[in-house]
């Protein structure tokens, strides 16, 4: 039996991406993305994202605060001690294997754009990486 770890996810970049160099030459962004639920009631999910090489320079260059993106890839965690007490944590991290823009910082939007949303993650749903 195959394993499946697949994520998709639409949504909005909550702050500017943090870059961060290597002196092996890699680069990694990290960045975190709320997701609105499809009722306005409910409160927005947060998921912090990475992304390595090429995509995190796409993301360096031109996702700001409230860029609306759409992303597929995995689901892991990061792992650390509590440097106070020394007990293991780990929070959720979703490596981004592919990354489409889809719109500027949010303005006031008079219209949905749910359809297009569906489309983007169908169109990603089927990429090569």
């Amino acid at each position: 039996m195959e394993y499946i770890n697949k994520v998709m996810l639409v949504g909005r970049a909550g702050q500017e991406p943090e870059l961060k160099y290597f002196e092996s030459g890699a680069v990694k962004a990290s960045i975190s993305i709320a997701v609105r639920p499809p009722y306005k009631n409910d409160k927005a999910l947060w998921f912090d994202l990475v992304a390595w090489g090429n995509q995190a320079e796409v993301i360096g260059n031109y996702v700001r605060t409230g860029t609306q993106i759409a992303i597929i890839g995995e689901l892991g965690f990061d792992r650390w001690a509590d440097k106070n007490s020394g007990t293991m944590r780990q929070k959720p991290v979703i490596t981004i294997n592919a990354i489409e823009l889809l719109g500027s910082p949010r303005r006031e939007e008079s219209t949905s754009t749910n359809g297009s949303e569906t489309q983007t993650v169908a169109t990603l749903a089927n990429a090569n990486f």
